[in-house]
Formats: C-alpha cells, sequence, structure tokens
C-alpha cells in the first residue's frame, strides 16, 4: 500500500494536473422563453481535458427534474417545456482534483400569465351572486394578478363601455344607485398573448340608522307576575339581531325570553336588579350597529324600615333619654323612588313629616312609642317600625305660667260661686219668710255620723283637710277647702264628701300647666262636676310622667231645687 498524505488518504493510479484549470463558459438558447411552449439549451464551454462538470442554479446545486436532461460528458443542459420556476442565473463549473472554476452567470427569462384573475371589492358584503357595497360609503376595485410581464388593465361597466381606469385597482367615492351594476375586468400579457377576465355584479344597499329599543314604560314596578316586553325597532327587514345586557351578550333563559327573530326579549317576573342597561345590535353588512343603552327605572319598596338614633350605626327599638336632654331619630328603608317618612307618637295626633326628627329639649310629655312609617308613592305600598322612648331625670316644679293659670282660675270660680251663693240666698230668705208666715220654722239638727265624719279627712282624698266646722245650729252655710300637695288619688275619690244624709253638690277646681280641662275628664261623685286636664287629685308628682301639683276645691252650695241643709246665723 502506497503511504497516507498528511490527511490520511491513501492515493493509487490516480494522476492530477498541477496545471490551473481555465475559466469555463456558459451559453443558452434562447434566453427569454414563453411558459410551457418552448424548450432551452445550455452549454457549458471549456478547453480542459480530465474534468468533471457540476451545474449551479441561483447560487445553489441544481435539482434535476423529469424535464432536464444532461448530455454523457455533463457538459450540455436541456429543460423542455420551462415553467416560470426556471427562470434565474445559472453557471457550470469544471472540477479537476483540487481545482474548481466557475463560469460567470447567464440568466434565463421565463414570460408566463397572466393566470386567471379574480376582481376584490373592499368593503363588501357577498349577497348571493352579487356583493352588497353600503349606499354613500367608499369602495376600492381591485385585482391580483400573477404575470410576466406586467399585463395591462381594462376596466369595464354595464353594457361593456370602458372605463377610464388602467390599473390594477380604482376607487369609487360615495356610491349611490347609478353605480350598481355588472364590472368586468381584463387583464393582458402582450408578449405571452394570453388574456383573462372576471365579472363583478354590485348592489348598492339602504345605509340603515341605529336601532331602537321600544319599551312599554320606563317606570316599571316590581312584581314576580309581570311580563315586560323590549323590542328592537330596524328597517331592515330579515337583519340578523342580538341583544346585550350590561355589556354582555345575551343568551335566551327561563327569565328573559328571546323571540324566533331575535327582535324582542320579554322579561318574565321582573325584579329590582333587571334595570339593564339593554341594547341590540343589528347586522348592517359589514357590522354591526348598536342602539343606545336603555336603562329601566323598577319602582319598588318600601323594604326593611330602620329606626336609628341619630348617626349611631344599629337599629333601636328602646331608648332612654334623660329629660331636657336633646333626641335626633332617624327613619331609612329601601325604596325606589325614595321612600316619604312620616312619625307619630301613640295617643297623639301630630305628624311630623320626613326622615330625621330632632326634639331639642325633651319633656315628660315626649315619652312614650314614636312610629315612623315608609311610604312609596309609586308602589302604593307603606312599613314602619317604632321606637320606645322613655324619658329619665329629676321631677319638675310647676311653671310660672301653670301657677298663673291656677291662680287665675282660682279667682274666676271664686267670684263665680259667690255670684251664685248670692243669688241663691236672696231668693232662699224670700222663700223662708213666706215660709215663716205660713209654717212654724222646725229646727234641723246634723246627725252624728255626718259630724263624726267632718272631724276626719276623707279616705277617699287623702290629706284633704277642712275648715274649722261649728255645731251645725239651724240652717248654717259649711265651706270646705281641700289642698292635697301629696299622694295620688283619682279624682272621683278625691271629690268624695263626707257622707250626709243629703246630696251636696260640690265644685271642684282642676289645674295642671295652667290649662283647665273639659267637663268630659271626670263626673264627680254627688252630682259635683269638675274642671281638670288630669284624672288625678292631689299630688301626682309621684306618678311616673307628671310633675304638676294640683288644687282642689269644694263649695258647698244651695240649689233651688234641694232642701237646705244649713241655714247661715242670722239668716
Amino acid at each position: 500500500m502506497e503511504p497516507a498524505d498528511s490527511w490520511g488518504h491513501h492515493w493509487a493510479g490516480i494522476l492530477f494536473s498541477d496545471k490551473p484549470l481555465a475559466k469555463p463558459t456558459i451559453s443558452v438558447n434562447p434566453r427569454t422563453a414563453i411558459e410551457h411552449n418552448q424548450t432551452v439549451n445550455f452549454y457549458c464551454g471549456t478547453t480542459d481535458v480530465k474534468i468533471t462538470v457540476h451545474w449551479i442554479f441561483n447560487n445553489h446545486p441544481l435539482e434535476f427534474n423529469e424535464r432536464m436532461q444532461l448530455s454523457p460528458d455533463k457538459k450540455s443542459l436541456t429543460i423542455l417545456k420551462v415553467q416560470r420556476e426556471d427562470s434565474g442565473p445559472y453557471q457550470c463549473e469544471a472540477r479537476n482534483g483540487s481545482w474548481i472554476r466557475s463560469s460567470d452567470p447567464t440568466s434565463l427569462t421565463v414570460y408566463y400569465g397572466p393566470d386567471p384573475i379574480k376582481i376584490k371589492l373592499e368593503p363588501g358584503v357577498p349577497s348571493g351572486e352579487a356583493v352588497g357595497v353600503i349606499e354613500g360609503s367608499n369602495v376600492t376595485f381591485s385585482v391580483e394578478e400573477h404575470s410576466h410581464p406586467s399585463p395591462a388593465y381594462s376596466w369595464f361597466f354595464h353594457n361593456d363601455s370602458i372605463l377610464s381606469v388602467i390599473t390594477r385597482n380604482f376607487t369609487i367615492h360615495a356610491v349611490s344607485r347609478e353605480h350598481e351594476g355588472m364590472y368586468r375586468c381584463l387583464v393582458s400579457n402582450s408578449v405571452t398573448g394570453l388574456s383573462v377576465q372576471d365579472a363583478l355584479k354590485v348592489r348598492i344597499l339602504e345605509r340603515l340608522g341605529k336601532p331602537g329599543i321600544v319599551t312599554p314604560s320606563l317606570n316599571l314596578l316590581e312584581n314576580a307576575s309581570s311580563v315586560v316586553p323590549l323590542t328592537c325597532n330596524t328597517t331592515q327587514e330579515g337583519a340578523p339581531v342580538r341583544w346585550l345586557v350590561r355589556g354582555q351578550l345575551l343568551l335566551s333563559s327561563k327569565h328573559m325570553v328571546l323571540s324566533a327573530d331575535n327582535k324582542t326579549l320579554v322579561i318574565h317576573g321582573l325584579w329590582r336588579n333587571d334595570t339593564g342597561p339593554y341594547e341590540c345590535e343589528v347586522w348592517n353588512w359589514d357590522s354591526w350597529i348598536r342602539s343606545e343603552p336603555v336603562l329601566l327605572t323598577i319602582n319598588y319598596g318600601p323594604d326593611g324600615v330602620d329606626i336609628t338614633r341619630g348617626s349611631e350605626p344599629g337599629v333601636v327599638s328602646n331608648i332612654k333619654v334623660e329629660l331636657n336632654s336633646s333626641l335626633t331619630l332617624q327613619c331609612q328603608a329601601k325604596s325606589q323612588p325614595v321612600a316619604e317618612y312620616q312619625w307619630t307618637l301613640a295617643h297623639s295626633t301630630s305628624v311630623h313629616v320626613g326622615g330625621v326628627l330632632t326634639i331639642a329639649a325633651l319633656s315628660w310629655e315626649h315619652q312614650g312609642i314614636y312610629y315612623c312609617t315608609a311610604l312609596n308613592s309609586l308602589t302604593h305600598l307603606a312599613r314602619s317600625a317604632s321606637v320606645l322612648v322613655t324619658v329619665v331625670g329629676p321631677q319638675s316644679s310647676l311653671s310660672a305660667g301653670a301657677i298663673a293659670g291656677i291662680t287665675i282660675g282660682i279667682l274666676t270660680v271664686i267670684a263665680l260661686s259667690a255670684g251664685l251663693v248670692y243669688f241663691l240666698n236672696i231668693k232662699k230668705g224670700r222663700w223662708l219668710s213666706k215660709k215663716t208666715a205660713e209654717d212654724p220654722i222646725y229646727e234641723v239638727t246634723a246627725p252624728t255620723a255626718e259630724k263624726e265624719l267632718a272631724a276626719e279627712p276623707s279616705s277617699y282624698c287623702p290629706g284633704l283637710v277642712y275648715a274649722n266646722i261649728p255645731e251645725p245650729q239651724g240652717q248654717v252655710s259649711v265651706k270646705k277647702v281641700g289642698y292635697a300637695p301629696e299622694g295620688p288619688s283619682l279624682l272621683p275619690n278625691c271629690l268624695a264628701l263626707p257622707q250626709t244624709n243629703r246630696a251636696v253638690p260640690v265644685l271642684f277646681l282642676g289645674v295642671k300647666g295652667g290649662q283647665a280641662c273639659s267637663l268630659e275628664d271626670n263626673q264627680c261623685q254627688h252630682g259635683s262636676f269638675c274642671i281638670s286636664s288630669s284624672a288625678f287629685c292631689g299630688d301626682p308628682t309621684t306618678l311616673p310622667g307628671f310633675s304638676i301639683s294640683s288644687l282642689c276645691l269644694s263649695f258647698n252650695m244651695t240649689m233651688p231645687i234641694l232642701e237646705p241643709l244649713w241655714e247661715s246665723e242670722g239668716t
């Protein structure tokens, strides 16, 4: 074996020339060809012998196919029925051992096309065999062609009238009804002698306005059995419609039902969260056109009436407050629209309107049960809540006004009583004079029982004090004055007089806060009557909620219809 070289290769029986190779040349016939119609021949020329020839295409080794043929010495390359992909630069290489020489590139040009074309219209909406465009919009016609060299363009409209357009695209601004019809484009290659054309029918579509939502009313009442229809109003017949609620695509459900054409949305069982907003969209050939959002006003309530104390958190039902302090009550209820509020106090006819009730200085008269009523003028519903207010603190005495009222009342009664006694005494004197002339005067003595009772306070009116009463001799006038500073007792009991064998007319004056009561307040015993604003006699300050004093006055008066009990001395 022959010795190996420095790279480890063994060489035997092959002779390599040390002479550099000459640069090969390449020729092509023809240099230009029409696709599918011609055959092209390449030849690689070189003066060197004992070489091998290799072919290069686009700077890469040529990939052979069934349309390519090589001569035995590989110096000739034939391409049958050339195609567009055969276009490009070709080279040949001569190799001998480590020597490689390449020719200069030479190019083959293949003419082709135009291929079949298709007219495009932007923006356009397929509409059957035609393409629809919105009236008033700008539209662009164009074709995409594959041709070498670049072709010529001819556009035709209607009855093959030639448009002054020679480019692959053109634009019509603000299309109208007159632009509706058939458009054709002819594309021609003058080298290949080929021509292609395409046609497009154009329809002008009416521009749609925004759809609108029609509702029975924007002011609705919450009602589990209600049925509320919403209709998407559009002028385009058969246009696809879809609904959105709060910006989300609406799907039909038991609560919200869509009609077959999606134009009507029916809400079953309207409730307060169904306010929306609601929107409907109509497909306007190339895009969705959305309506203005519609919000429903759903009236409900009032619900959950709560009473709070001022700004303090938490609902209250029982409050204790100091006498003469201030009190603020606040009433709230969930309602749409906002509820109207009224405050009332139990057993009182006064009404306060408003959600906030403020009492600047609490008195005993302010305690009791307060009711807050919330009313909704649209739902015609009302709800109420109550709170018990208890006033605590020291008892207060009569005011100056009360004292003045008592004084005036006493003086008035005394004056009326004196006049009445004077009138009766005059009439009685005449009656006695007449009686004396006709009949003897019998002595009348008071029963022992009456004397005993007169000496002690009445058990019906604690603390009642009687004036000194002389022994009844003949007919005397007895005056009884009672003041009950302490101890509550019912008014009728307070007016009970010591038991006598005759009913004694009694006049009673009771004063509370300087105001006199009506005659219907109480009916006193023994034919007496009262004037009082309280059902108590004596000192009712010991009773809860009262801080007043009362006076009890009684006068013995003879009436014409009664027989006299006593007669004044000297009368």
